[in-house]
């Protein structure tokens, strides 16, 4: 059975848990830079990626630091001010953990700085389907372009790309194989 938490613990946790709450109400700025209606928010892009990262079949990844990293990985981007160990991370392991990430010093910190890639684009398909308007995105693919070696990974991207290339021919009238 879980130890109770004392009284500052649990005020402790609901502070973080409103400033993580925050995040569900934070648009992703590149969607709102494009009009894009009803954009994402960082909380949904998260979300998707601890996803993504839970049905990774590559097993030389530890799958629990993959999910974690994506789930914390724009924290610190969002939240301004210092974050309260609540979540019973020390101050020191968060800030390691994002450190980890944006360096890229581990397989999964590479792992997941792709899946955020990749999320991203498979997001700008989406709305290009939502707005019936392929190709309108274009930049977003321009900017991972080259950046995906894990096979894995590299694969969803390849077929994302050729639903999408088959999305553009289609609606510029043109015959696809």
């Amino acid at each position: 059975m879980a130890a109770p938490i004392s009284g500052r613990g649990a005020r402790d946790l609901l502070q973080f848990l409103r400033l993580v709450g925050q995040l569900k109400r934070v648009p992703r700025t590149g969607w709102v830079y494009r009009n894009v209606q009803k954009p994402e928010s960082v909380s949904d892009h998260m979300y998707r990626m601890a996803i993504m990262a839970l049905v990774t079949k590559d097993e030389h990844l530890n799958k629990d630091r993959c999910v974690r990293l994506a789930l914390v990985h724009d924290m610190a981007e969002c939240i301004v001010g210092d974050i309260a160990p609540a979540d019973n991370i020390p101050k020191e392991e968060k800030h390691r953990r994002e450190e980890e990430y944006e360096t890229q010093s581990s397989a999964e910190a590479k792992f997941v700085k792709q899946l955020d890639q990749c999320e991203m684009i498979l997001q700008a398909s989406e709305y290009e389907d939502l707005e019936n308007k392929p190709g309108r995105l274009q930049d977003f693919y321009n900017s991972t372009a080259g950046k995906f070696s894990h096979p894995e990974i590299a694969q969803l991207v390849s077929e994302l790309e050729a639903e999408r290339n088959a999305n553009i021919a289609a609606a510029a009238g043109e015959p696809h194989s």
